[in-house]
């Protein structure tokens, strides 16, 4: 079984060694970066389920880690914690505004930050589920408007063969079966569009994916 991915983003050397040992302890796999900067380079590599972020860093801090990574398409569905000293009403404001979904006041205690680990590991889960579905409701709609949109000049296009088959002649009968056969196939395409249930892709040339019709 994989294993939940955490980023642990901090600057403290003893603090990082003290929380990365805890998450490991405790069954995540987890990477560590010491600012923000750093983190945006793990990042390309390692995608976690949530970030655990100091807000107070050199170079970039957690806040502005969370603004862009909530910002992009790809990583606003990590869950962001932010670690800070600051406890007044306003910082959090600050913080919300900016996408972090959780706080946690330094000192930390360990029980606490592994439950609210453990919530921001099952709220990504199913907010990931939750996007599949819309995914897929929304492929299976786009290929129902394609097949309605196919299927119509389909049917003109058979009934005009279907009438004029019997006065072509003889020497256009191999284009008149080439042009009926493909008019199957294009049916049948039209078909699996109108019973796709469960979008499924299938590997094609390069890195592509074509989506699977059976």
């Amino acid at each position: 079984m994989d294993k939940d991915r955490i980023l642990l983003v901090e600057d403290e050397e003893d603090t990082r060694y003290i929380l990365h040992r805890l998450l490991d302890k405790n069954g995540y796999e987890v990477a560590t970066a010491i600012n923000g900067v750093n983190a945006l380079e793990i990042l390309n590599d390692f995608q976690p389920k949530v970030i655990l972020a100091d807000w107070t860093m050199p170079e970039m801090d957690g806040l502005e880690l969370c603004n862009q990574l909530k910002a992009k398409e790809e990583t606003k569905l990590i869950y962001f914690i932010v670690l800070t000293a600051r406890a007044t009403l306003k910082d959090r404001v600050l913080g919300l505004d900016v996408g972090a979904d959780d706080f946690l006041v330094k000192p930390v205690e360990n029980q606490e930050l592994l439950a609210r680990i453990r919530s921001g590991v099952r709220i990504h889960n199913l907010q990931n589920e939750l996007k599949s579905i819309e995914h897929n409701k929304a492929l299976i709609e786009m290929a129902a408007t394609i097949a309605h949109k196919i299927n119509n000049p389909l049917a003109s296009l058979t009934m005009t063969i279907d009438g004029i088959a019997d006065e072509i002649p003889s020497k256009f009968k191999d284009d008149l079966y080439i042009i009926e056969e493909s008019i199957k196939r294009i049916t049948g395409f039209v078909e699996a569009l109108q019973n796709l249930k469960n979008p499924e892709f299938t590997k094609y040339a390069m890195d592509n994916k074509i989506l699977k019709l059976d």
